[in-house]
C-alpha cells in the first residue's frame, strides 16, 4: 500500500530544481556573495564531472563498442536530427516568444545524450545495456567538444561564440575531470560503488547549485520581467512537440533499419534524450552569466518532460515477451 501512494510523489531531484529557481527568484545572490558562488560553481562542475568519469566503467564500454551502426544512428539523432528539429523550431517560433528562450530551445537541442538515466531506462525496458552505455558515453565525450562548436555556428551572433577562453573552459572544467575521474577508477571505483547515496547526493547537488547561480544572475537581470506566462506556455509545448518528433523518429528509424527490439530500446532511450547535467555547466561556459538562466530554462521543463514519457515507454517495453538477447 506504502508503495502504490509513494509513486504519486514528485522527484525529489525536480523539486529540489524548482525550489532552486524560487530561491534564487526571491533572494539572488549579489555582489560578493555572487563571486563566491561562482567559484563555488566552477568546483561543483569539476566535481560532477570527475564523477561521470570515474563512474564509466571501461569494461561496458568495450561490451558494447562494436556496434557500430547502433552507435552512428544515436550521434546522428543527438547531433544532426536534433540540431535540425531545433533551428526549425526556433524559426517557427520567431516573433511568437522571447528571442532568449528561442535560443535555449536551439542550445537543448545541440547537447549531447543523458547517461544515467539513458541506461537505467534501458535496463528497465530490457534493452541492450551495454550498447547504451557505449553511446551515451560517446554521446557526452563527444559532446564536450562538438556542442560548443555547434554553439558557435547556430547561436554565435548571441554571444555564444567560442573563443580560445571558452575552449580552455570547457577543457579544464569538464574534459580534464572528466578524464581524470574515469583513470582514477583502479583507486575510486570500489569506494564509489559502496557509496552510491552519497555520490548520488553530490552529483544532483551540484546541478541544483549551479541552477541557483545561473537563475540568480538573470533574475538580478531581470529574467522574470523578460518572460511572460505565455512564454512558459509556449516552452511546455515547443519541449513535447521536440521530444514526440525524436522519439517517433529514433523508434521508425531504429525499424527501418532492422535494429530487433533490444537495440531500438537503447537507440529511443539513448538518442531522443538530453543531458541536463552537461547542459547546465556548458551554458555557464558558453554564455553570459546573466543570459544563463534563460538559456536552460527550455531544457530544465525538458528534461522533467523526458523522464516521465520515457519511463511510461520503459515500462511498455519492458512488457513485451522475453526474446534472444543480442549484443
Amino acid at each position: 500500500m506504502a508503495a502504490s501512494w509513494k509513486r504519486f510523489l514528485p522527484d525529489p531531484y525536480i523539486v529540489a530544481l524548482v525550489t532552486a529557481v524560487i530561491v534564487a527568484s526571491l533572494l539572488p545572490c549579489r555582489g560578493i556573495f555572487a563571486t563566491g558562488f561562482g567559484y563555488l560553481t566552477t568546483a561543483a562542475i569539476v566535481l560532477l564531472f570527475f564523477l561521470h568519469g570515474a563512474r564509466l566503467s571501461r569494461e561496458a564500454v568495450l561490451a558494447g563498442i562494436g556496434h557500430w551502426r547502433l552507435h552512428l544512428m544515436v550521434l546522428a539523432a543527438s547531433f544532426v536530427l536534433f540540431p535540425v528539429l531545433g533551428l526549425a523550431v526556433r524559426a517557427a517560433s520567431a516573433g511568437r516568444i522571447n528571442p532568449g528562450i528561442a535560443d535555449g530551445l536551439l542550445f537543448l537541442c545541440l547537447l549531447p545524450s543523458t547517461v544515467q538515466s539513458s541506461i537505467a531506462l534501458t535496463a528497465v525496458a530490457r534493452g541492450n545495456v551495454a550498447a547504451a552505455v557505449c553511446s551515451a558515453s560517446a554521446s557526452n565525450l563527444i559532446g564536450i567538444f562538438l556542442t560548443p562548436v555547434l554553439v558557435g555556428a547556430l547561436l554565435g551572433v548571441h554571444g555564444g561564440g567560442v573563443s580560445l577562453k571558452a575552449v580552455q573552459s570547457i577543457v579544464l572544467q569538464l574534459l580534464v575531470p572528466f578524464l581524470a575521474g574515469h583513470f582514477s577508477r583502479p583507486l575510486t571505483a570500489a569506494w564509489l560503488q559502496k557509496r552510491k547515496a552519497i555520490v548520488g547526493l553530490v552529483d544532483r547537488g551540484s546541478i541544483v547549485l549551479v541552477v541557483y547561480t545561473a537563475f540568480s544572475a538573470a533574475v538580478v537581470e531581470g529574467l522574470w520581467a523578460r518572460v511572460s506566462g505565455a512564454d512558459l506556455a509556449l516552452i511546455l509545448i515547443l519541449d513535447a512537440l521536440v521530444l514526440a518528433v525524436m522519439l517517433g523518429v529514433t523508434t521508425w528509424g531504429a525499424r527501418a533499419f532492422g535494429f530487433n527490439k533490444a537495440d531500438e530500446v537503447a537507440i529511443v532511450f539513448c538518442g531522443s534524450k538530453k543531458s541536463l547535467a552537461s547542459g547546465v555547466p556548458m551554458a555557464g561556459v558558453l554564455f553570459p552569466a546573466a543570459a544563463v538562466g534563460m538559456m536552460i530554462m527550455p531544457l530544465m521543463i525538458f528534461h522533467q518532460m523526458q523522464l516521465m514519457v520515457c519511463a511510461v515507454l520503459a515500462r511498455r517495453y519492458a512488457s513485451r515477451p522475453a526474446e534472444p538477447e543480442t549484443l
